[in-house]
């Protein structure tokens, strides 16, 4: 439960916008999870699916058997590419909403150095801190998520040149 506290206590410390990036971080990391799960559970049947598609044409060697392949590569690059731009650009988000933070949280310095003057360096500090943890939760969730982004993205560029390797075009 004190672990539930903290988090309410560092949501509260960042300002409005850190609810924000968590619901952005939330969304992100479901797409994630799904493609990871994609690639682990529902992509060998697929690929297993498209290999005998092309394995039960006695046609492999005309132009349009060289057509088929090709669409059934592209089926395969469309299937493994789902939700990964919806990715990117919740990656890209993430740091923007960061600095949403840092700006509304130094308009709540300004705010209370204007009220109480500056020699109130107590009340200045909450209004810093909201400035700082959003940018940080921003960054952090980004440079994760880019890791996992270009995790993903390797491993469909290998699998579509793994699938166009076993559809073979005599």
């Amino acid at each position: 439960m004190a672990f539930i506290d903290d988090i309410r206590h560092f949501l509260q410390a960042g300002g409005d916008v850190l609810w924000v990036i968590l619901g952005v971080a939330i969304c992100l990391w479901c797409l994630i999870i799904e493609r990871l799960l994609f690639f682990k559970q529902n992509y060998p049947q697929l690929r297993t699916a498209w290999i005998e598609q092309w394995e039960l044409r006695s046609d492999k060697q005309s132009a349009h058997a060289l057509f088929i392949r090709q669409a059934i590569i592209s089926a395969a690059l469309i299937d493994m590419n789902r939700g990964v731009s919806v990715i990117k650009m919740l990656i890209g988000l993430c740091p923007l909403l960061g600095l949403l933070g840092t700006v509304t949280g130094m308009i709540n310095v300004f705010d209370v150095m204007a009220v109480t003057g500056t020699g109130n360096a107590r009340a200045m500090a909450a209004g810093v801190s909201s400035a700082t943890i959003p940018t940080m939760a921003g960054m952090v969730i980004a440079i994760a998520g880019l890791y996992f982004s270009k995790l993903i993205e390797e491993r469909v560029s290998d699998e579509s040149h793994h699938l166009a390797d076993l559809l073979k075009y005599h």
